[in-house]
């Protein structure tokens, strides 16, 4: 898995590309949530950063993490907090979930993330 550089990051977000970050899971009882965060920018030029859990409903056939049920139906985009510049997105994705400057990856690669998780766990 190729992560950015937070040149790359920056690079990446200052010209409109969706940045994402696996965050792991947690067990339940009898079901695992997965929980990753997406930033972007919007078309009036802040950034968003949406926080998403998701139920496990995949395999190693089915990998679109964008299709699995959100925890919350009322928050099928997850939880977006909305930053004027690129560092108050970054430094809010770090301190509010945990996020790492090192461990970003372009938009649409959350999926590779998610099969390296399941492969750990077989």
């Amino acid at each position: 898995m190729i992560h950015l550089t937070i040149e790359q990051l920056k690079a990446n977000l200052s010209l409109g590309k969706t940045v994402e970050q696996w965050l792991g899971y947690k067990d339940e009882n009898s079901y695992t949530i997965l929980k990753w965060i997406s930033i972007e920018k919007e078309h009036h030029g802040e950034y968003s950063v949406a926080y998403i859990e998701s139920f496990d409903e995949g395999n190693e056939d089915f990998i679109d993490i964008y299709e699995f049920s959100t925890l919350d139906p009322d928050e099928p985009l997850g939880i977006i907090s909305t930053f004027s510049n690129i560092d108050e997105a970054i430094d809010f994705s770090l301190n509010e979930y945990g996020a790492s400057v090192d461990k970003f990856v372009s938009g649409g690669m959350i999926q590779e993330e998610y099969l390296i998780y399941l492969n750990s766990k077989s």
